[in-house]
C-alpha cells in the first residue's frame, strides 16, 4: 500500500512540472500565456465603478476649490430671492358655482319718440340736442317728464344709468323758465334737489347748468360738505334759484345761516333717495321737510332711485302727495294712482314686493370669480395688467369696504406695478411704459382733492379708480369698462348700484365680483334677485402673467415660456406677490399701514346685515391668509393694540365709506 502512495504522488507530481514546463514554453515562443476563464458577478461591476469614481475624484481634485465655491456662488445670485411660504398650499377647494338660470328684469333703455314732441320751449329743445347730443327720450324720460309737467308728485323707480337726471332736470327748467313773473336771483330757491354724495352734486349741478345755458336769469347752486361756509353763506346772500345740495350740508345751513329761507319753493326733488337714507340721513331729511312745510306747504315733490326700499317707501308716504307710480321695468305693472288710504297701502306693499327684483342693463355682462384669500391680490393685480397693459383701452372702477383699504392699496399697486423703485433696479424693464394710471376716490379725502380726481377720472379715456361706495350712487362716469367689486357688497341692491357704473345709456360693458370660497354662497343670493353671474375662472387670470417675462423665474440656460404651463404661471404668481410683501415689509410704516388696512378690512366684514351673517361671518376667515392678500408675511399678533378704524367708540363702529 506505501509503495503504491508513492507511485502516485510520483505521478501527479510529474504531471503537474509538466504542465508548468509547457506554458514557460509557449511563453518563450510568443504566445501569451494560457489564463483561466472566470464568471462576472455584479460585484464585479460595483469594484469597478468604485475605482472609476475614486480616479475622477482624484483628477477633479486637482481643480481650484475656489473655483467650485465661486460658481455656487453666482448660481445662487441668479435665483431670485423668495421669502414667502406656497401661495398655492393648504387653501381651501374651491366650490362649484350652482346657479340656476333666471330670467332677468329688463328695460328698454331708448325709445324712438324726440323732446320735439313734448310741449317744450324751442331754446331748451334746441339745448338738448347741441349742448347735450341728446335727440331721442329714454324709457324713463318718455313716462316722467310728462307727469311732471302736469304737476303731479312722482315717484320714479328706473335702473341705473337710464338718464333719470333729465327725467326732473328737463319738466324743472322748463317750468321755471315759464313762469308769469320773471325769476329774480335775489328771489332765492324755487326748487330744492338734494342727493347723496358730493359727486353726485356736482354732476347734477353741470346738467342743470347746461340746460339752463338759454335761460340766464335763473341761477344754478350748490352746497356740500367740504367747501367753506364763509362763500356759500355769500352765495345764499346774492340769492340761488335751483339749489343743488347734500342733506347734512344744508340742515347745517338751515341752522346757522339766517338768510336761507324757502317761501318760494316750488319744487323738492330727492334724487338716489335710498343711498340718502342708506348713508343715515333720514333725521336731515325729516330737518329739511319740516323746514320746507313751516314756510310753504304746497310744492311738487320727486322721488327718484334704481332701487325701493322700505325706507324709500315709508320716505314716499311723508313726502310726496297723492303720487304717481312710475318704473320702467318690463314686468314691473304701473301702480295705479292711489286714491284713498287703502290704495296708499297697497302701493307700498307692492314697493315693498318689487324691491326683490332688480333690473339690469341688456348690454352688462356680470361675472364672479371664486378666489383664496391667500391668491387675492395677485390676482387683482393679473386681472389689472391684463385689461390695462395687455387689452389696453380700459377704464376700471374698483369697490373696497373702507378708505383705509383704498389708501393702502392705491399706494402698493402704484409702488409695485406703476413704476416705484422696481423699475430702477438692473435687468428690469421699465414698468411706466404700461402706462397704468391709478387714482384713489374715498369719504375721508379733502373735498378740493376729491373733485381734482372725480373731474380728472371724468375726462381720462383709460384708468383704474380704487374708491368706497362714495362712487356707487348716481354718478356718471362714460366709457367705464370694468366694475370690479375686490369687498362684496352687503345686498343685492348695493351690488346693482355698483355695476350701474357702466353699460350706461345703452353702451357696454362688465363686472367681476370677487368672493372667497366660503362666500360662494351670494352667488345664489343674487340669482334668488333675478341677477344672473357667470363664472370667470381664477387660473384664466393668472395665466396672463405669462405674458410678462418680469415675473420669470430666472433659470440658467432656460429657453423663452410659450403656452400656458400651471407650475410657471404658478411661480410667476409667487414672484409677484414676493414683490408685494417686500415691499409691504420694506420699512415699519409700511407695516403699519398694511395692519391699519387689514383691521379695517375685518371690521368692515363685521358689518354684514344678520340675514348674510351665513356667508360673510368673521370666523370663517384664515387670518394668516387674509394677511398674505396685505403683502403680510404672517398673521399680525396684536391687532386689537391698534385704535379702531374710522372711530374711537367702543362699539362696533361703522367702516367708513
Amino acid at each position: 500500500v506505501n509503495s503504491q502512495s508513492l507511485l502516485t504522488l510520483v505521478c501527479l507530481f510529474t504531471l503537474k512540472q509538466s504542465g508548468a514546463l509547457k506554458r514557460k514554453l509557449q511563453s518563450a515562443h510568443g504566445n501569451p500565456p494560457v489564463k483561466r476563464k472566470r464568471k462576472l458577478s455584479i460585484n464585479t461591476f460595483r469594484k469597478g465603478a468604485t475605482e472609476a469614481g475614486r480616479r475622477e475624484e482624484g483628477s477633479s481634485s486637482q481643480k481650484p476649490k475656489k473655483q467650485l465655491a465661486d460658481k455656487q456662488n453666482e448660481s445662487q445670485k441668479n435665483k431670485p430671492f423668495v421669502k414667502t411660504s406656497s401661495l398655492f398650499k393648504n387653501n381651501p377647494d374651491i366650490p362649484e358655482i350652482h346657479r340656476k338660470e333666471v330670467q332677468q328684469v329688463q328695460e328698454n333703455v331708448f325709445t324712438t319718440d324726440s323732446f320735439s314732441q313734448l310741449d317744450l320751449h324751442p331754446h331748451l329743445i334746441s339745448t338738448i340736442n347741441s349742448v347735450l347730443n341728446i335727440c331721442s327720450m329714454t324709457s324713463v324720460q318718455k313716462q316722467t317728464i310728462p307727469v311732471l309737467l302736469q304737476g303731479r308728485d312722482a315717484l320714479v323707480r328706473s335702473q341705473t344709468g337710464s338718464g333719470k337726471t333729465l327725467a326732473y332736470g328737463i319738466p324743472l327748467v322748463q317750468s321755471l323758465q315759464g313762469m308769469e313773473s320773471k325769476i329774480q336771483r335775489s328771489d332765492g330757491p324755487y326748487a330744492l334737489v338734494l342727493v347723496p354724495t358730493r359727486e353726485l352734486a356736482l354732476q347734477s349741478f353741470d346738467t342743470i347748468q347746461k340746460l339752463l345755458k338759454p335761460f340766464t336769469w335763473i341761477v344754478p347752486g350748490v352746497l356740500m360738505g367740504g367747501e367753506k361756509r364763509k362763500s356759500e353763506k355769500a352765495r345764499l346772500r346774492k340769492g340761488i334759484n335751483i339749489l343743488i345740495s347734500t342733506p347734512g350740508r344744508l340742515v347745517d345751513h338751515i341752522k346757522s345761516t339766517e338768510c336761507i329761507h324757502f317761501h318760494r319753493t316750488q319744487w323738492l326733488i330727492i334724487d338716489e333717495a335710498d343711498r340718502i337714507l342708506d348713508l343715515g340721513f333720514e333725521k336731515d331729511v325729516a330737518v329739511i321737510l319740516n323746514a320746507l312745510n313751516a314756510e310753504r306747504e304746497t310744492r311738487q315733490n320727486v322721488l327718484l332711485s334704481a332701487t325701493l326700499t322700505e325706507g324709500v317707501t315709508r320716505l314716499a308716504d311723508i313726502s310726496l302727495n297723492d303720487p304717481v307710480s312710475i318704473s320702467i321695468a318690463d314686468e314691473t305693472q304701473k301702480v295705479p294712482e292711489p286714491a284713498s288710504q287703502t290704495d296708499r297701502e297697497a302701493s307700498s306693499s307692492w314697493s315693498c314686493m318689487e324691491r326683490e327684483n332688480f333690473a339690469v342693463p341688456e348690454t352688462l355682462q356680470q361675472y364672479v370669480m371664486v378666489v383664496p384669500s391667500k391668491l387675492r391680490l395677485v390676482t387683482l393685480a393679473a386681472f389689472i395688467l391684463q385689461k390695462c397693459k395687455f387689452e389696453k383701452r380700459h377704464k376700471l372702477i374698483i369697490f373696497f369696504s373702507s378708505c383705509e383699504q383704498v389708501e393702502f392699496y392705491h399706494e402698493l399697486l402704484v409702488k409695485v406695478l406703476s413704476g416705484g423703485s422696481e423699475s430702477e433696479q438692473p435687468g428690469c424693464s421699465s414698468l411706466s411704459s404700461m402706462s397704468l394710471r391709478f387714482l384713489r376716490l374715498h369719504g375721508d379725502m379733502e373735498q378740493e382733492e376729491r373733485t381734482e380726481v372725480f373731474q380728472e377720472f371724468l375726462k381720462s379715456k383709460t384708468g383704474i379708480l380704487l374708491c368706497t361706495d362714495v362712487a356707487a350712487r348716481g354718478l356718471d362716469l362714460p366709457q367705464v369698462t370694468w366694475i370690479v367689486q375686490y369687498n362684496a357688497p352687503a345686498s343685492p341692491a348695493e351690488y346693482i348700484h355698483r355695476i350701474g357704473r357702466t353699460a350706461r345709456i345703452g353702451c357696454r360693458g362688465s363686472s367681476l365680483l370677487v368672493l372667497a370660497p366660503s362666500e360662494a354662497e351670494y352667488v345664489s343670493l343674487l340669482a334668488s334677485h333675478k341677477i344672473n353671474v357667470s363664472e370667470l375662472k381664477m387660473e384664466k387670470v393668472l395665466a396672463s402673467l405669462m405674458k410678462d417675462d418680469r415675473f420669470k423665474l430666472p433659470r440658467p440656460g432656460s429657453k423663452k415660456s410659450c403656452g400656458k404651463n400651471p407650475q410657471e404661471v404658478r411661480e410667476r404668481a409667487t414672484v409677484l406677490q414676493t414683490k408685494f410683501e417686500n415691499h409691504v415689509h420694506s420699512s415699519e410704516e409700511t407695516v403699519r399701514w398694511a395692519k391699519k388696512a387689514l383691521q379695517s378690512f375685518l371690521c368692515a366684514y363685521t358689518t354684514y346685515p344678520r340675514d348674510l351673517k351665513h356667508i360673510f361671518h368673521i370666523k370663517s376667515l384664515h387670518l394668516g391668509h387674509v394677511a398674505k392678500s396685505f403683502g403680510l408675511r404672517d398673521a399680525p399678533q396684536n391687532l386689537t393694540a391698534l385704535p379702531a378704524a374710522g372711530s374711537k367708540r367702543k362699539t362696533k363702529p361703522r367702516p367708513k365709506r
